[in-house]
Order: structure tokens, then C-alpha cells, then sequence
């Protein structure tokens, strides 16, 4: 299978060659079928089959690479399995970059969403101002934003809007020493959410190593005002690993929500690319495990962004091991980049792809999955059914 490469010597140079190749041995290797434009040797590393005159570059040649960029629609092709691909080219594990800047091509129509109507859209930003709350809806630039403000909810972020990570994937703002907690965050956030008439609610937050608990006391405090006040309201907190803090998840686990949420965000393999430093894949299966253990009561969930060079067989894997860690509730979503300074999307996974993950997620014994382009973790799709699992779950206690 032929994929047309970029070579270039410098990123920071604007003029590229491109070329054919196979991949060879890993992803830096090729063999040179043909040119488009011959590229100047200065820009070849010789691998195998050295000649004398270094300046001849022959077809059939192995090459390695410098600086190879795959273009989008070949990366298809890899993670749908397509059966025209050798087995060396299904090898080829690709990896997102940050600043790339290869066009990343027109989004594909399924990724066209409604935009919000006024009333309901400023009502909801004029309270969350007035109380000085944020919204990961805001911060994170969720592309669902119209859709879940037209029904009149919304996903309340606590703990100011500075986090203490530096994932590549997000835009909301980062620092090493943010702000201190509100301490009338709490009581601001539950008064909102009275007063908004809903009777399911997502509580989450940015990452704060900078607190000895991680945030967990003033989630904690949160959860139990908003049930004080609403006992009948669900919530939901989609919550930081806590740097696998035991007793930060177990403060949470027993305040009085009904989901506990973490996200591993992407596949083992990717995890170093997209997340911190400080994230990692064991630690967050590993709390959302404990959570599970500690409170046996609580529905745990997470989500995956597909896109970003992650394979049909890792995804399947992933799910298999979120399985194996108790986990109730999955959802994937089509990753979309924020800036030109975050990861550059790899390839966009069509429907039919999702459509396919749902099928194999319900097969393994998850209790609901929420899959499509545009799904985000805290989506309303997959809060009206967790709503009537918890529901349920509250009436055969009852009996």
C-alpha cells in the first residue's frame, strides 16, 4: 500500500517534498517508490542499501525519514482495519503531535450542530455569572454547548477555572499555583442548581494537585448542600484521579452523589502523547476501582476521545479493561482540537465507527454507552438513562 508522506528538514520551514513509500520496520522507514518532486538527498538519512554516491537516490531504496507526516485520509484505513493495507502497514501505529500544521481538512458533515437559542442561552449565562460559577461547557469549548444550554442545563465546574495539569488535549487555562477555592463556591453552586429546576446535575472540576486533598473536601461539601437543599436531585461528579489518593476518593465516594466519573481519555498507548505527566492509565482505572469498592452503590463512568491515532484493537482493549475494573458506563466522542497549540486531530472516526464501539461495549456488559462525534462525557444522551439506572436502583432499595 503506497502513502503519500511529507519530508521535510525543518518544520519551521515552509517548503516540503512529498514522495511515496511503504513503511518499513517502523514508522521513521521506507521504501521510495516514486516522486512527486525528487527530494533533495539533504533531507534522507541513509538506511540500508548504501551507495557510493550518496546524491542518487534510486527507486526501491530504504530511506529513514526525517520529520514524516502521514496525511489524514490514509490513517483511515488503520483504524478501520481496511483489508487492502499489508500486514507491515497495519503495524504502523501513528501518534498526535502538538503544532502540527498540516491541514487537518474540512470537517465532515456530521459535525454541523444547532446554535443556541437566545433566551434559554443567556438566561443560563447571566446565572452562572451572577454567581460567579464556571462552566467546563465555556472553558473546554464544548461543541454541544447550544444543544445542553437550550434545555436549560449545564456542567457546573468547581474549583476555580486554573488547572494545575497541562493536558494537550484542553484549553482550559493552566497554572502551577491558581487561585484558592471559593469558599462560597459550594453554596453558590447549590443555590444555582435549585433554582434551574432540573433533577440531574454534572459537577466537575479542573485538576488541583496544588490542595492536600486535590479538591476532594470542597466536592464533597458541594454534593452534600445540593442534596440538603434538592435530596431527590441525581448527581454526578466527574472528578480528577486525586493523584490515587484513597482517602480523597473515599470522601467522595461517601458525600451523596450517584455517578462517580473519571475519564481515561484515550488508550494506554497514547497516554503519555495526549494526558500530564502526572495522569496515567493504571491510576485512573485504579480509582475508578476503589470508588466502586468503597461505595458499592455508586455507578462509575468514563470517556474515551477517538482520533487521535489510536487503533480499532487498542479501543477494544480499553473497553476490555474498564470491564475488568467494574466500570457501568463508557462514552466515546470525536476529539476536536481547541488551538493550533493543542494536538492536532489524526483522522475523524466516522458514524458507522461509533456505532460499531457501542455495539461491542454492550456485548461486554456495560450498562450503558453513549458513542458518536460529537459525545462528550457529560452529555445529556447519556444522562436520561444513568438517570433512570439510579432511579431504579433508589426504588428496590426502598422495597
Amino acid at each position: 500500500m503506497r502513502i503519500k508522506c511529507v519530508i521535510t528538514k525543518n518544520l519551521k520551514k515552509t517548503k516540503k517534498r512529498t514522495c511515496s513509500y511503504i513503511p518499513h520496520g517502523n514508522m521513521e522507514k521506507g521504501i521510495i517508490l516514486n516522486y512527486i518532486e525528487k527530494p533533495n538527498p539533504a533531507y534522507l538519512k541513509r538506511g540500508k542499501n548504501k551507495n557510493k554516491n550518496k546524491n542518487k537516490n534510486k527507486k526501491g531504496d530504504i530511506y529513514k525519514l526525517r520529520n514524516v507526516e502521514i496525511l489524514l485520509y490514509a490513517n483511515r484505513y488503520v483504524h478501520e482495519g481496511n483489508e487492502n493495507f499489508s500486514s507491515t502497514t497495519k503495524k504502523l501505529l501513528l501518534t498526535p503531535k502538538v503544532g502540527n500544521k498540516m491541514p487537518e481538512g474540512k470537517k465532515p458533515d456530521w459535525f454541523h450542530v444547532a446554535a443556541p437559542t437566545v433566551a434559554k442561552y443567556n438566561k443560563l449565562k447571566d446565572d452562572i455569572k451572577k454567581l460567579n460559577l464556571h462552566t467546563v461547557c465555556e472553558e473546554a469549548q464544548c461543541p454541544n454547548i447550544g444543544e445542553c444550554w437550550n434545555i436549560g442545563t449545564a456542567t457546573i465546574m468547581l474549583l476555580g477555572d486554573t488547572c494545575t495539569r497541562g493536558c494537550k488535549f484542553c484549553s482550559i487555562k493552566t497554572s502551577s499555583n491558581p487561585l484558592p477555592p471559593d469558599i462560597n463556591e459550594p453554596f453558590n453552586t447549590a443555590k444555582a442548581i435549585c433554582e434551574w429546576n432540573i433533577d440531574y446535575v454534572v459537577l466537575t472540576s479542573v485538576d488541583r494537585d496544588d490542595l492536600p486533598d486535590g479538591g476532594a473536601s470542597h466536592f464533597a461539601k458541594t454534593v452534600e448542600l445540593v442534596k440538603f437543599s434538592r435530596p431527590d436531585i441525581l448527581i454526578e461528579c466527574l472528578v480528577s484521579d486525586f493523584q490515587g489518593n484513597i482517602d480523597s476518593v473515599r470522601k467522595l465516594a461517601f458525600s451523596g452523589l450517584d455517578v462517580y466519573a473519571h475519564n481515561i481519555e484515550t488508550v494506554k498507548r497514547l497516554q503519555k502523547y495526549v494526558r500530564d505527566k502526572r495522569a496515567n492509565y493504571d491510576q485512573s482505572l485504579f480509582v475508578l476501582k476503589t470508588a466502586k469498592e468503597i461505595n458499592p452503590q455508586l455507578y462509575t463512568k468514563t470517556s474515551i476521545m477517538l482520533g487521535l491515532g489510536e487503533t480499532k484493537e487498542e479501543v477494544i482493549q480499553t473497553m476490555y479493561d474498564a470491564r475488568k475494573n467494574n466500570i457501568d458506563v463508557i462514552t466515546f466522542g470525536q476529539y476536536l482540537r481547541p488551538t493550533k497549540n493543542h494536538l492536532s486531530i489524526v483522522q475523524y472516526i466516522s458514524p458507522q465507527m461509533f456505532e460499531y464501539y457501542k455495539e461491542e461495549g454492550l456485548k461486554m456488559g456495560f450498562k450503558y454507552i453513549a458513542s458518536g462525534p460529537l459525545v462528550r462525557s457529560s452529555y445529556k444522551a447519556g444522562e436520561y438513562f444513568i438517570k433512570n439506572l439510579v432511579n431504579q436502583r433508589n426504588k428496590d432499595k426502598k422495597n
